[in-house]
């Protein structure tokens, strides 16, 4: 995706408004919020270093959690600037606001060099609605723009795309970051041509989550191997029994058309033979709607093609994992966007587990490893299996709308190069 880039640039002297995914996880300690990984801030360092050294004056922008538009102490960006000078080692300037009088003032005591970064764009509720008048002030505070921020693309907000199309028809040049190039280039160019075998691993909750990617893919793939609660739709479409797993009902006959594509287009689809299965306990507790809490209990692993009428299926099962495994093994490129079950209980992560280690096996075998993303990251970080693979995108829900092939609001408004 041919996209100007922050390399195309020359920002000396010029004020650049750079989006940036800075939506940390934090929590309270000692009366005061404390940053609990600071991934996303490191993985803007390469595009703030080249701004900074070609003599641009930074004005960052970014969202923090969802204060519905009202201003939450709990989620302002001020830790956030202090973790940022400390990784740059350098001054990072910090304004309590994002727009007005303030905000552009600290935005033209720039010099080159320097950076600032705004409060909480999404304290103003204008932020989400693209609002034409909040946009023209954040677009008041640069000359040019450049978003970062993948994992908020898919948004189309003031600060991801309107600010950019006030800049551009204001003469304003608008380009894509080194980790915005990073994921365009793997989600995208890598994945036209595909060296090969092509195989694609989807897990996840839902099928009618991710039918629009598997469909997309099932042009492109050699191989895609099913997961997470969405396959027991999958089962279900087949006339078995899923027990009280997960499932769409609605969405059988687009389980079987999926299925029915592939072997149209001689593509591998492969389902789970075995799973890990659960009863379910009431803990006499109630969730945040009101409803009943389940516990579960007695995991054990279901080689049936029916999953027992009490039992809930929460991963793939040991048979399943070996497949899949040695499918991964002989792969050229692999996409990976879903985790194989409830990976999060280590009663249940035996099958992402397993997913994880062959993806990370073929990588040093010489196959290129894209993951796709929200869960699919968390789950091969959990495995420390991170550095072993090609890729890691910083997209949830961005990632999965660009497989789907839908254009994204913070990467349309882009100049092309």
């Amino acid at each position: 995706m041919a996209k100007l880039t922050v390399r195309d640039l020359e920002v000396t002297g010029k004020r650049v408004f750079l989006r940036v995914d800075y939506n940390v996880p934090m929590e309270e300690k000692g009366g005061r919020m404390v940053i609990n990984d600071d991934t996303r801030i490191r993985e803007t360092l390469p595009t703030l270093k080249l701004l900074l050294e070609k003599g641009g004056r930074l004005v960052l922008a970014a969202h923090l959690g969802r204060p519905d538009g009202k201003r939450e102490a709990s989620l302002s960006l001020k830790p956030v600037s202090e973790k940022l000078a400390e990784l740059l080692g350098r001054p990072v300037q910090f304004v309590d606001q994002c727009v007005g009088e303030k905000a552009e003032a600290a935005a033209n005591a720039l010099k080159d060099g320097e950076l600032l970064l705004l409060e909480n764009v999404r304290f103003h509720a204008e932020e989400e609605e693209n609002d034409p008048v909040f946009s023209a002030q954040l677009a008041r505070l640069a000359d040019v723009y450049v978003n970062d921020a993948f994992g908020a693309a898919h948004r189309a907000h003031a600060s991801t795309c309107g600010v950019a199309r006030i800049l551009s028809a204001w003469g304003g040049r608008c380009a894509a970051g080194l980790l915005m190039e990073r994921e365009l280039k793997f989600l995208g160019d890598e994945l036209e041509e595909p060296a090969r075998p092509f195989v694609v691993i989807l897990g996840g909750a839902k099928v009618s989550d991710k039918i629009k990617v598997i469909d997309r893919l099932l042009e492109k793939a050699n191989t895609i191997l099913i997961g997470g609660a969405m396959a027991y739709t999958f089962k279900l479409a087949h006339g078995n029994q899923t027990g009280k797993s997960l499932v769409e009902p609605e969405h059988i006959h687009t389980a079987l058309d999926a299925e029915s594509k592939a072997k149209e287009l001689k593509v591998q689809f492969l389902i789970p033979s075995d799973n890990v299965v659960a009863e379910l306990k009431d803990t006499g507790k109630l969730n945040k709607k009101g409803k009943p809490v389940f516990e579960p209990v007695n995991p054990r692993v279901n080689t049936a093609a029916d999953i027992p009428a009490d039992c809930e299926g929460f991963d793939i099962g040991p048979e399943t994992a070996k497949r899949y495994a040695e499918v991964i093994a002989g792969a050229k490129t692999i996409l990976w966007n879903g985790p194989m079950g409830m990976f999060e209980d280590p009663r249940f992560g035996e099958g992402t587990l397993a997913v994880a280690k062959a993806v990370a096996a073929a990588t040093a075998n010489g196959a290129k490893s894209i993951i796709g993303g929200g869960d699919s990251v968390k789950a091969i970080n959990k495995a420390k299996l991170g550095s072993q693979v090609t890729f890691m995108s910083t997209g949830g829900g961005a990632s999965l709308e660009f497989l789907e092939g839908t254009p994204l609001p913070g990467v349309s408004c882009l100049d092309e190069r």
